[in-house]
């Protein structure tokens, strides 16, 4: 299943995964944004109806259906999904930022606020199945930023209920409220809010190409945190790697869909021979085989370079969200990796640890994005505002500056805001300092 490359036949192959137009999906994406925007809560109660079979007539999960989920998820399941969003709590809060102010000469103060946003929109998948660390990856940074009220969306099961798991996390997380509702749909109430589901003031978490297309759309009325693409991960691994460690993973990010993507790179001759009828084994036993094999033959790759710098020349032209390094001394190359989204760190680290347990956030740029942006994390949540304060001495020792800047821009008005206080200040002077 894995197409075998050399690094010359790879990188004339070689094409970036860019998030496409689709238009005609966006053209879908658009109909249904105007749809909710016109008739807010019917629009999405018929297009839940419609996507997702579930008739329904209220939005909301109740506080019944909160306790049912309590009721059915066992009492170990409960701990663990605690003591991950503990894990989750621990890691963010080290990524919280401080105000800071500065006191300078002449009376000038400059400095930073830090502020939490208002409310924000957790999108979390569901329907027929349950992402609960999705709940826990969304949910636990905004609260540790101090967000004030944070919501989420997710498709309901044909019946009208959600996922007991995904109900338990979203408790254990600390949701203020949990809409029954998916899709570009569920993306439009957020944005514009209707009668049951507020208005945020950003959207969060991935979905299916419908949901970031509609991300997109309404990106700018309000925030979100990233276009989500299929996911995709890069092993780099030399002769200590074990061909059974490597094939797992490559599997495991395959199971996530079709279009998803599993690369290793190497500098083993004797992985190489290996890894194929290795992951050919384990895939014959996997529940989601079919998916595992669609895409391993769309998107799997076994490249064999002959050193880690043409290994690494792969990451960083790939920008992959997860990265993992099956090397005996993988920190020895940390220096000469520049682009990725979550970095695996030796032959016992696998991403699944990421996605569910560690602690750092499983949302990560994808399709090469790695290249200019970030994991989601307590930043995201957060929003800085600048402070300035001049005394009238450290204005007018900088007015000139000021004034000539604004002629340059043409802006007449900026350099006259500069030259009324000026002109205040020189008259004051007169006042109190009369000459001779």
């Amino acid at each position: 299943m894995l197409k075998e490359y050399t690094r010359e036949t790879f990188l004339q192959q070689f094409r970036r995964r860019d998030f496409d137009d689709y238009p005609e999906e966006l053209a879908a994406v658009r109909q249904i944004l105007a749809a909710v925007r016109e008739a807010g809560d019917e629009a999405v109660l018929a297009y839940t109806e419609r996507f997702d079979q579930a008739r329904l007539t209220a939005l909301e999960v109740s506080a019944a259906e909160f306790a049912a989920a309590e009721a059915a998820v066992e009492p170990e399941s409960k701990a663990i999904l605690q003591q991950a969003a503990e894990n989750i709590a621990a890691y963010h809060r080290r990524q919280l930022q401080q105000s800071w102010v500065e006191y300078g000469a002449d009376g000038i103060i400059l400095g930073q606020r830090i502020t939490a946003l208002d409310r924000v929109g957790a999108y979390v998948p569901g329907g027929a199945a349950a992402y609960p660390s999705s709940v826990l990856m969304t949910v636990v940074p905004a609260r540790i930023a101090g967000v004030r009220e944070v919501v989420m969306v997710t498709p309901p099961q044909a019946d009208g209920s959600v996922n007991p798991y995904t109900l338990v996390a979203a408790g254990i997380a600390g949701v203020d409220a949990v809409y029954k509702c998916g899709g570009a749909q569920a993306i439009a109430a957020l944005a514009y809010g209707t009668a049951s589901i507020p208005r945020v003031d950003k959207i969060v978490g991935p979905g299916n190409l419908y949901v970031t297309l509609a991300k997109r759309e309404v990106a700018g009325i309000v925030g979100i945190d990233m276009l989500a693409g299929p996911s995709e991960v890069v092993v780099v691994a030399d002769e200590t790697a074990r061909a059974d460690f490597v094939a797992a993973d490559l599997l495991a990010q395959a199971e996530h869909d079709p279009l998803a993507a599993a690369y290793c790179v190497t500098t083993s001759a004797r992985l190489a021979a290996e890894l194929p009828a290795e992951v050919n084994r384990q895939c014959a036993a996997l529940p989601r085989r079919t998916v595992i094999e669609q895409a391993l033959r769309a998107q799997g790759a076994l490249v064999t370079v002959e050193n880690l710098s043409q290994a690494l020349e792969i990451v960083n032209l790939l920008a992959p969200e997860h990265l993992e390094l099956h090397l005996a001394d993988p920190w020895s190359v940390m220096g000469s990796i520049r682009h990725a989204g979550a970095i695996f760190v030796g032959s016992f680290t696998p991403e699944s640890l990421g996605d569910y347990w560690a602690g750092p956030n499983h949302v990560l740029p994808t399709a090469g994005a790695a290249r200019f942006s970030s994991v989601l994390s307590v930043d995201d949540f957060c929003k800085r505002t600048s402070l300035l304060a001049y005394s009238p001495q450290a204005l007018l020792k900088c007015a000139a500056a000021v004034e000539k800047l604004a002629a340059v821009e043409g802006l007449a008005a900026h350099g006259q805001a500069v030259t009324k206080r000026r002109e205040f200040l020189a008259q004051e002077k007169a006042k109190h300092h009369p000459t001779n």
